[in-house]
């Protein structure tokens, strides 16, 4: 995705972020200035235990496995990227392609007041719930948009085939979740349509 249309979808994601917290902050105690501070700070509790890289290696070739850093995939630290296996390098997702994932994830922000890890949620360990899947930068459909940005930014990097930790701040999370201010540890594994 170009830096113009990333800035468009995230600004639309603000948008629809600030018109949820205004209409059900009546009874909230916190800005959503506040829960954007709070937010960072679940972020930075949880990295802090881990090996962080503020930078995308400029060969684009990442360290990989358990013990692999986490790198800073935007610039102002939205995303944080954890590889665990690249993929296959010449078999990258293209513009539309139907991408199914596998997924579990687990809320920071909970990890962050009770230092324990809460339990995931997501389809990673039950083969039985439905197929997730997005079309590859093609945010007009709900089904891409609706898991928000953070989730398609390793293809950009890796192969099709590959599997990440990704730390996702809100506004790039899933779009119906931006006003809960809520960042997720995921685990994610990528899978190429078969279709």
């Amino acid at each position: 995705m170009n830096k113009t249309l990333r800035k468009h979808y995230v600004a639309f994601m603000i948008a629809v972020a600030a018109v949820g917290i205004s209409t059900t902050s009546c009874n909230d105690t916190q800005s959503y200035a506040e829960l954007l501070t709070d937010e960072s700070k679940s972020v930075n509790y949880f990295l802090a235990n881990q090996r962080v890289i503020n930078e995308i290696p400029a060969d684009s070739i990442f360290e990989e496995g358990a013990d692999a850093p986490y790198y800073k995939m935007d610039d102002d630290g939205n995303i944080y990227m954890q590889v665990l296996k690249s993929g296959n390098l010449k078999d990258k997702a293209k513009n539309d392609q139907r991408i199914y994932f596998r997924f579990m994830r687990y809320n920071l922000s909970t990890y962050a007041s009770t230092g324990v890890m809460p339990s995931g949620e997501g389809n990673a360990d039950n083969m039985s719930t439905a197929s997730t899947y997005f079309n590859f930068e093609n945010y007009t459909l709900p089904n891409t948009s609706g898991y928000g940005y953070g989730i398609q930014m390793p293809l950009y990097y890796l192969g099709i085939d590959c599997e990440v930790n990704l730390v996702i701040k809100s506004q790039y999370g899933f779009s119906s979740e931006i006003s809960y201010v809520i960042p997720y540890l995921y685990n994610i594994r990528y899978l190429k349509s078969m279709i």
